[in-house]
């Protein structure tokens, strides 16, 4: 009978964490869209440059219009027929269903957008907020509930992948990724946890590659448990393990059409990822399964799995052990990824703006310290175990490129947390001024907006020259890098066709008329990027040709934009650099009402 009652009073009490948790994130959820309310969604005209979130709302505007599912070909970008986009139509749908409803209800198709650009991105800031508040729980106590809700908000808003129109992959995977961690820290206590951390791991890996890291990590770090902690982990093991293989098989079936299933696609969910995951996840809960099998038993199936894994990845998809970008014309990795963000290296950040490197660096750096004195003092834990693996294996990927410290931010909520929650029990239990001086450095130093602040007053301090920008070459101009929605209105009234423009403002031109364009920030649009760089890069006479045997009916000119500047500056005698100089070609019509605005429009003429 007390078992019984004890039972009962872990369930209520559960609950009721849960409950105080969800109102803790919607409340941060709120107060975050208050903020954006209060500086009028201006995302929502203005994407700031971001033509993932841009090609998405396309994405789902063709599934509305009748797109096949199975179809991801983007027809408007590329050579004639398109190219086939590699992201995930389980992203497409949900969006598309709230623009679907919405429209359904008020009959408008832009004001369902609006919403559903809204709401989208606030739906997975409050999940993500909700786990991040459940892991922090999980790893120290109640203490940490409170400076996870505060640090977390921050880090979230901070690396703002969640503001309105946010529509990229990036904050599923982020809130997916967060999930499986927090259900995992759960696991001991609460029996479908790690099954629902399976389902997380492998729905974010379906969305996107780019969480292979993380989704391997959970996957080492749960057999590695189970290998030293049969008694403890067992059950966990085996319930992540069915739970990943059997989401990953869903998967497949639902997102890869029959025709496809012999395909294996390196950077999206295919057979290669099927086929490793299905025999990573019932391998793992086959082995979990023999509750007889001894410490050295179980060890060695879990290595002979790791060897099959391998050897299964070696054999049939030697292909996907090559960098991502490795088949990419040199010319785009000069002109194009080289000047990605996001695709910048720690080193390269801290060349070019030590600000952001301090930013995106300094929390999890501070927040791995922490770990390592914990491991120092002794007393691991498997939480510790759990957030350690996936803070290092995010820091580790963001070395490589700045996006991993997307997820190093918001793994390092979690230790920071619990630091805080430390110095706050000692402010309170024994107060001093050492204590409460070392309680308000440790909420100063865990939040990212106050490293970002003092690293640009310092390198404003320590400028010596008159920084130049791209704008000041562009006048008064209101928009001088085309991203605008209001910047493509006249392009948007003319008779649609296809535009030959900067890559930049491929998406744009998409999501804001109904014209085609050769150009795109993507790496499997290397046809039709290659095709615009030999008309910009190219004289008069190779562009005349290009457009000739193209159909292109109108060239799309923005001055300001960096990529046309880079572009006029690789080839001074070519077509884009003396565009910009005003040496129109007679083959080209300026049109009036485009002349010294932001993007200038010349409709090609027809021969004779």
């Amino acid at each position: 009978m007390t078992t019984a009652r004890t039972a009962m009073l872990s369930k209520d009490g559960a609950r009721a964490s849960w409950r105080a948790d969800l109102v803790l994130a919607l409340l941060a959820t709120l107060g975050f869209l208050v903020v954006n309310a209060w500086a009028g969604f201006p995302a929502l005209t203005n994407a700031g440059g971001d033509n993932d979130d841009l090609l998405r709302l396309v994405e789902v505007r063709d599934l509305l219009a009748g797109q096949g599912w199975f179809d991801l070909h983007q027809y408007r970008m590329g050579l004639e027929g398109g190219f086939v986009m590699h992201w995930s139509r389980l992203v497409d749908a949900p969006i598309a269903a709230i623009v679907l409803a919405v429209s359904s209800l008020t009959g408008n198709t832009l004001l369902a957008e609006n919403v559903a650009q809204v709401t989208w991105p606030a739906l997975l800031f409050g999940l993500t907020m909700v786990f991040i508040i459940r892991a922090a729980r999980s790893f120290a106590g109640d203490g940490a509930v409170l400076p996870a809700l505060i640090v977390g908000a921050a880090a979230l808003y901070f690396i703002g992948i969640f503001e309105p129109a946010a529509l990229d992959h990036h904050n599923v995977q982020l809130m997916l990724t967060v999930a499986s961690l927090s259900f995992l820290l759960e696991g001991p206590m609460r029996r479908p946890a790690a099954l629902l951390a399976g389902l997380c791991a492998a729905l974010t890996l379906a969305v996107g590659m780019e969480t292979a890291p993380y989704v391997a990590a959970i996957g080492v770090c749960v057999a590695t448990l189970f290998a030293f902690d049969a008694s403890g982990e067992r059950l966990i093991a085996r319930d992540f393990g069915l739970g990943f293989a059997a989401v990953a098989a869903l998967v497949f079936v639902a997102t890869v059409p029959l025709s496809a299933w012999g395909q294996a696609q390196c950077d999206a969910f295919s057979t290669m990822q099927f086929v490793v995951a299905a025999l990573a996840g019932t391998g793992l809960a086959a082995i979990a399964s023999l509750e007889a099998a001894g410490r050295g038993q179980r060890r060695l199936s879990l290595g002979v799995l790791g060897v099959v894994l391998g050897a299964v990845f070696l054999l049939l998809f030697p292909q996907c052990l090559a960098s991502p970008y490795a088949g990419l014309d040199p010319r785009l990795k000069t002109l194009w990824l080289d000047y990605v963000d996001e695709a910048q290296s720690l080193f390269q950040l801290a060349a070019h703006d030590p600000a952001e490197l301090a930013a995106r660096y300094a929390t999890p750096l501070v927040a791995l310290v922490l770990m390592a004195l914990r491991l120092r003092r002794g007393g691991w834990r498997r939480q510790d175990s759990l957030v350690a693996t996936l803070l290092v294996v995010a820091f580790l990927v963001s070395v490589w490129q700045v996006r991993g410290s997307t997820f190093s931010i918001v793994f390092a909520v979690i230790p920071l947390s619990a630091w805080i929650a430390k110095w706050r029990q000692r402010a309170e239990t024994s107060p001093s001024r050492g204590s409460v001086l070392r309680m308000a450095a440790a909420w100063l130093l865990s939040v990212n907006s106050l490293w970002s602040g003092a690293a640009q007053a310092a390198s404003a301090a320590l400028a010596t020259g008159v920084k130049i920008t791209s704008d000041a070459s562009v006048g008064a101009s209101v928009d001088p890098s085309c991203q605008a929605k209001a910047t493509f209105a006249t392009l948007g009234r003319l008779p649609d066709t296809t535009v030959l423009a900067v890559s930049n403002i491929g998406s744009p031109i998409l999501v804001y008329s109904g014209h085609r364009v050769f150009a795109g920030p993507y790496h499997r649009n290397v046809a039709g990027d290659l095709l615009a760089l030999d008309a910009f890069l190219g004289s008069d006479a190779q562009a005349r040709s290009i457009v000739g045997g193209h159909h292109v009916g109108l060239v799309a000119l923005c001055r300001g934009n960096s990529e046309s500047q880079l572009l006029a500056s690789t080839a001074p005698d070519g077509f884009l650099a003396g565009l910009m100089r005003g040496n129109v070609p007679e083959w080209l019509e300026p049109i009036a009402d485009t002349k010294g605005a932001s993007l200038e429009l010349y409709r090609v003429r027809p021969r004779g």
